[in-house]
């Protein structure tokens, strides 16, 4: 979090109408975004904001550990290892994932680019430009990121990149393993 400005937590929405919508507004999005329930499920009543500038939502935390933050260009979410992390335990299988060859997966986890020739499988449903999990081939979430290609695309050629990864579960542990 910037240092200098505190987020704004739900402790401040009984006091503010506009900032009660916050929370409101972030859930609507991810609902929006990923599906019915996702919105409950990445963002608790503990959820704490950052604004942008120019007053609107733009960071999400829960303590200090960001969740996901909303993109200006079109105000969809891209997510944070936290935020994948709510996000596959809330929805099930293959509901927004990109299943990728166990072989490479610790260096897509440590934020390498999945490429096409990779994957195994994906959700028929995700469209070139969504935030995505990607998965092991015994479905342990490995990396969020944005799909490239469509699911066509991804399981049909053999080269380029498939999923950019913004976030490898091995870099928000630190290295660490479980």
């Amino acid at each position: 979090m910037a240092e200098g400005s505190p987020p704004i937590t739900t402790a401040f929405l009984a006091h503010d109408t506009t900032l009660r919508t916050m929370l409101k507004r972030a859930r609507i999005i991810a609902d929006f975004q990923f599906g019915r329930g996702s919105g409950r499920a990445l963002f608790g009543d503990d959820t704490t904001f950052m604004l942008s500038n120019t007053g609107r939502l733009r960071h999400l935390y829960r303590g200090d550990e960001r969740i996901a933050t909303v993109r200006a260009r079109d105000g969809l979410l891209t997510l944070s290892g936290l935020g994948a992390r709510l996000l596959y335990d809330h929805l099930l299988a293959p509901r927004q994932r990109v299943v990728i060859r166990s072989e490479v997966a610790p260096y897509v986890a440590r934020g390498g680019t999945a490429f096409a020739k990779h994957v195994v499988a994906v959700d028929p449903e995700i469209r070139a430009g969504e935030e995505v999990l990607v998965v092991d081939e015994d479905g342990r979430l490995i990396a969020t990121g944005r799909a490239v290609l469509s699911p066509e695309e991804m399981m049909e050629i053999n080269r380029g990149p498939a999923v950019l990864v913004r976030s490898g579960q091995e870099e928000d542990r630190g290295g660490e393993e479980d």
